[in-house]
């Protein structure tokens, strides 16, 4: 095979497996994970057999597609956890995450996935949920966020704006930002503040149903340091 065919090949196998991860992103943004690769495959243009071979199973093509965006959900929660003012850190984080929430409707759904055969996804909630927690500590420690915050709390607001991803894509963020705006109203220390029904374990669950790693989601959900 000389040196020229074999740079068309590998072109072309570039160009199809670059054609299948935009495939894929645009109709995990638009629809969630029950999109099939089927599906991915007749929007890019590629057989099954091909699509397969790039991407042996439905997880390591969801990996793929969502790498960027893990590597932007751990730099809102860094920048926010490296920021001096611990209501500032913490509500640039809510922010961040709110907007990166309705931008990506299929990211997060894979990060809050169920799948234990993602441990890309388990190992890297675990860790923010950690971080977030000692954010939220110093921010009650410092009288900004209300007393009976739990990280809980902030899993409700990302899985409540999900919703916010059926609305016409040039609002979406406008509204992410509107509604991040909301929800740190009602997490701010005030003196007018209710007493909050009891919480549901969602922290717990979300590190819990993907990897296993139940001590991880005790430290966040039970740990000696109150949020």
């Amino acid at each position: 095979m000389t040196e020229e065919v074999t740079h068309n090949l590998r072109a072309d196998a570039q160009e199809n497996r670059d054609k299948i991860l935009d495939a894929a992103r645009a109709l995990f943004s638009e629809r969630g994970l029950e999109v099939t690769m089927r599906e991915v495959a007749r929007r890019a243009g590629v057989g099954p057999a091909t699509l397969y071979r790039r991407f042996p199973t439905k997880q390591a093509l969801i990996d793929n597609v969502f790498a960027d965006e893990l590597r932007a959900c751990r730099q809102i929660v860094t920048d926010g956890c490296a920021d001096p003012d611990p209501w500032r850190g913490f509500s640039s984080v809510v922010e961040g995450l709110s907007v990166l929430n309705v931008r990506n409707r299929g990211f997060v759904d894979a990060f809050m996935s169920a799948n234990p055969e993602a441990p890309v996804f388990a190992h890297h909630r675990a860790e923010l949920l950690r971080r977030l927690g000692a954010l939220a500590s110093r921010a009650k420690r410092a009288g900004q966020l209300r007393h009976d915050f739990a990280i809980d709390d902030l899993v409700l607001i990302l899985l409540a704006g999900r919703g916010l991803s059926s609305t016409r894509p040039t609002t979406r963020t406008v509204a992410a930002r509107r509604f991040a705006a909301l929800a740190l109203d009602a997490f701010r220390e005030n003196a007018t503040n209710g007493t909050l029904p009891r919480k549901p374990s969602l922290a717990e669950e979300a590190v819990c149903r993907s990897g296993g790693v139940r001590a991880t989601a005790w430290v966040v959900s039970r740990g000696p340091t109150p949020w």
